[in-house]
């Protein structure tokens, strides 16, 4: 007998989405859930002028609502219009992008009203959002009523238990990184090589320039490194609302030549920084998952991530993959990237081992995930 589920998603601009909904699309092909898939709108607006929104990366039969940026669309029109996508969908099972807007309230009671069961997409861990009474409770009412979760790592099913969510309702890991299409597998190894010739100590942040991602600690430890280390680099990728006062606080430290801020930049590009890293360093202060630890890994560049990172503890394996420090301290940053040019030396080595940890944290994966969960919720 078959079964049919819609997912519903907030906007087209996620690539990393847009590649597990498309290995979800193929599943389907061959099982007996059939799956639609919603997207509610191009872009938000935090993500303008970071990168482009790319439909390459989205090879399903998509649903659009809206064209242009979620924020834009009236909360009023935006909870109309999804309610009534809820209401007339022709499904078993709704998965619902989040519990954090209204709207997404709303669409539960839809689901309620019909009978459908549903789900929800939870990137959030206990770091990222500390329970507090007043926020927890509704959160606990919202999971409650849900049938099930899709997670991407521990932290982030710990942090729905932790709010009253059965363990055997939650389904991880559902998370992975959208490559550029250039990028090959097999040449990981050698790309690597090639683009690591001579060992210069290079450190890489990729990400919004904007005050959770932690960057002014960044540029302080590596303030202190360049002391015993004069020939690091610091090579920032990306674009946000700190981006000149990161600039500043660079300049005040004497450290112009040092750090290189390269804008935003996707493909063939990015991998090059990738390749060409000792480390790529995401130092948040809070942070749901972080895919650019996925993306560094897959290019065999270890990484060093805060502690707040939901990636911790899956795709951080001391000494093997990276290493993870407290957010936000600048001495244990600072000692951290110290030990990584030399744990990390063996180019070669750390490449094969960064790459065997993210293996199961492809788009198939993740889209496997998915549709084993969506089975288990449709025969329960």
């Amino acid at each position: 007998m078959s079964a049919s589920v819609t997912i519903f998603h907030n906007v087209v601009w996620s690539r990393h989405k847009g590649e597990v909904l498309s290995a979800l699309h193929n599943i389907s092909g061959t099982g007996s859930i059939r799956y639609s898939m919603v997207q509610i709108a191009d872009t938000e607006h935090d993500r303008i002028g970071f990168s482009d929104v790319d439909y390459s990366f989205h090879r399903y039969p998509m649903k659009k609502l809206y064209n242009g940026c979620y924020e834009d669309v009236p909360t009023w029109r935006m909870t109309a219009r999804l309610v009534w996508e809820v209401l007339k969908a022709k499904s078993d099972l709704v998965v619902l992008p989040g519990y954090h807007r209204p709207e997404y309230w709303a669409m539960m009671a839809a689901c309620i009203v019909t009978g459908k069961r549903r789900a929800v997409f939870c990137d959030s861990t206990a770091r990222d959002n500390p329970r507090r009474m007043l926020t927890s409770i509704p959160k606990r009412v919202f999971f409650a009523l849900c049938d099930g979760y899709f997670a991407f790592g521990t932290r982030s099913r710990e942090y729905l238990m932790s709010l009253g969510a059965k363990q055997e309702k939650i389904f991880i890991p559902c998370q992975a990184a959208a490559l550029p299409r250039s990028f090959s597998p097999e040449t990981v190894v050698p790309d690597r090589l090639a683009h690591r010739q001579g060992n210069k100590p290079v450190f890489l942040f990729v990400g919004r320039l904007s005050a959770e991602k932690g960057i002014d600690t960044l540029v302080e430890a590596f303030k202190i490194l360049r002391k015993s280390v004069p020939h690091a680099e610091l090579r920032i990728v990306g674009t946000g609302p700190l981006g000149d006062e990161l600039k500043k606080q660079v300049a005040d430290a004497g450290l112009q030549g040092a750090v290189h801020f390269l804008g935003s930049l996707q493909d063939a590009p990015l991998s090059r920084e990738y390749f060409g890293a000792s480390c790529m360093v995401l130092p948040s202060k809070r942070e749901p998952w972080g895919l650019v630890t996925n993306e560094a890994l897959n290019h065999g560049c270890p990484v060093i991530v805060s502690e707040s990172c939901g990636c911790v503890p899956e795709l951080v394996v001391e000494g093997v993959s990276g290493y993870a420090f407290p957010a936000g301290d600048v001495a244990s940053l600072h000692r951290t990237m110290l030990k990584s040019l030399e744990a990390f030396a063996d180019t070669a080595g750390v490449a094969k081992r960064c790459t065997e940890v993210i293996q199961r944290f492809d788009p198939p994966s993740a889209a496997a995930s998915i549709a084993r969960g969506c089975a288990l919720l449709l025969t329960n």
